[in-house]
């Protein structure tokens, strides 16, 4: 790998400004008329000109700027820039960091992963995962550029600032900067509104391309979505968020809701409910409304709940549900969490969907406590493990909280996560082969409780064979040699569908159609 040190890039610069200041006054008025000189802060504190003329219409901005992958400047990177950033953080980071790729993208391009954590090349038990996606949508990219920077500040802060080494020496921390390169590519600086780069190479828009629990997603599925759903069924992640631009509020799910009954026969009638502003809500709301608001909270502008526009919404404490906001199909967050109970919520931190570089300082210093502070919610509520009686760790036992049906599962060490605000609650546990088990505990503000659970192995009925009397119990059954086996648990716990739930998925026809055309024209408006 060849990096570019600060010296050869400094005399490409050289080079550029020697090329453009030519000694003819002539030219030398013309190119004054037709630079902006802008100064922007280098993450070492220097302080550069970066030039910037005037594009011929139709042909590619130039560029004088020449990133140095030693550090990281508050300017917009592409994929090669990105990728020579992060190889360049784990050579001089190898105890703090581990990349790796979870596939690519439809052009080929890197699904990078940074893992930051004081044990990044493997998972250390008792160390929940947590997770950073951005730029789902390409022309969304101020999230692509924050997660960069707080990868710079985990990595450069951890012996100095003890709050970054308590979270990396007790979390392990997964950050996927870009989740779409391809539509990155083709996005333009300076666009606040529009679709341009939104989409795949294909033309798909990846946050309503995964699997729906409200109504089917008939969607074909994308590499990159196809790469991230086998990423987060191979790591059981607790908390996650994904960052947006296009407003500022955090949301959470659900970002679906099931149809009202009385649109069940009519495509017109479910055009409208769609747009209706009511909210869908999970079990763990209170635990979703708690996560939004420590960002909402501890970020400089969200909480004021300040409209980006007069036309936009204001959001109560810079927080919303997804589905009063506007619903969406096939959307990730509500993925995460009722296949995986994985708690992942939506961040929309920038009004423009692709603001100038020189406002991400700004953006930079509105998130970065945010950012944090949340990753750190993922050591709130119950941790534990499961084992069975010789201590042997229960491998994918299903554990769910009592009165909230989306349950998760054991790593294969048996442990477990779950993120819950003080108070009792009981725990039900599973497992192939084991009697179910109930437990109660109780959650207290300042530290998570732990909690280790028994199952014990389902036992055998003496004097009873197979065949013999009371060979069915209630909920099981007797197995060979009078073995009482359980009826399987589901491999995971989701709350009940109504029965009317995606009826209108049926649909088709022009109101269909223009039910799915309000519905980009609604998401390339506010994200």
């Amino acid at each position: 790998m060849i990096l570019r040190t600060p010296l050869a890039a400094g005399h490409q610069m050289q080079l550029q400004l020697q090329l453009l200041l030519l000694p003819s006054v002539l030219l030398l008025v013309l190119h004054l008329l037709l630079c902006d000189a802008k100064t922007v802060n280098p993450g070492d504190g220097m302080q550069v000109q970066h030039h910037q003329m005037t594009a011929e219409p139709g042909l590619p901005e130039p560029r004088a700027y020449m990133p140095d992958a030693q550090h990281l400047d508050f300017v917009y990177h592409d994929h090669e820039e990105l990728t020579r950033f992060l190889r360049a953080t784990s050579a001089r980071y190898p105890n703090l960091t581990a990349l790796y790729s979870i596939g690519k993208s439809i052009q080929g391009r890197d699904l990078w992963v940074m893992v930051v954590s004081s044990s990044p090349y493997e998972h250390m038990v008792g160390k929940p995962d947590v997770k950073y996606v951005g730029n789902i949508h390409g022309n969304e990219p101020v999230g692509r550029e924050m997660l960069l920077h707080l990868i710079q500040y985990f990595v450069t802060s951890y012996s100095s600032d003890q709050y970054v080494k308590w979270l990396l020496d007790n979390t392990r921390i997964h950050i996927l900067p870009t989740m779409n390169p391809d539509g990155y590519a083709v996005s333009k600086e300076g666009t606040c509104d529009g679709g341009q780069g939104r989409y795949n190479a294909r033309g798909f828009d990846l946050n309503r391309n995964f699997p729906d629990y409200f109504k089917q997603n008939n969607k074909r599925g994308q590499p990159e979505t196809d790469s991230v759903k086998d990423w987060i069924s191979k790591i059981q992640f607790v908390l996650s968020g994904s960052l947006h631009g296009g407003a500022l509020v955090a949301s959470y799910p659900y970002d679906n809701t099931p149809n009202s009954r009385i649109c069940r026969s009519s495509a017109l009638c479910a055009m409208f409910q769609t747009y209706s502003a009511a909210p869908s809500l999970t079990p763990d709301d209170d635990v979703f409304k708690h996560l939004s608001l420590v960002y909402a909270r501890n970020h400089a502008k969200m909480s004021r709940g300040v409209a980006c526009k007069s036309a936009t919404p204001a959001f109560e404490n810079g927080i919303t549900n997804g589905a009063a906001w506007y619903p969406l199909t096939g959307g990730m967050q509500d993925y995460n969490y009722v296949w995986y109970g994985c708690m992942e919520i939506t961040l929309e931190i920038s009004c423009c969907k692709f603001p100038p570089a020189y406002e991400l300082k700004k953006y930079w210093e509105d998130n970065q406590l945010s950012l944090i502070k949340f990753l750190a919610e993922a050591h709130r509520g119950v941790q534990g493990f499961v084992f069975d009686p010789a201590g042997m760790p229960i491998e994918r036992a299903s554990i769910k909280i009592k009165g909230r049906d989306v349950g998760f599962q054991t790593t294969k060490y048996g442990e477990f996560w779950r993120i819950l605000l003080p108070g009792y609650y009981k725990v039900e546990v599973f497992a192939e082969g084991f009697a179910p088990r109930e437990v109660e505990f109780v959650i207290v503000e300042q530290h998570p409780t732990l909690l280790n659970v028994t199952l014990q192995p389902s036992k055998r009925l003496e004097g009873i064979g197979p065949m013999g009397p009371g060979a069915v119990p209630v909920g099981g059954g007797v197995g060979p040699g009078g073995l009482y086996r359980p009826i399987p648990a589901p491999q995971h716990y989701r709350p009940p569908v109504p029965p009317y739930a995606g009826a209108a998925s049926s649909d088709s026809g022009i109101f269909s159609t223009i039910s799915n055309g309000l519905n980009s024209l609604y998401s390339n408006i506010f994200g």
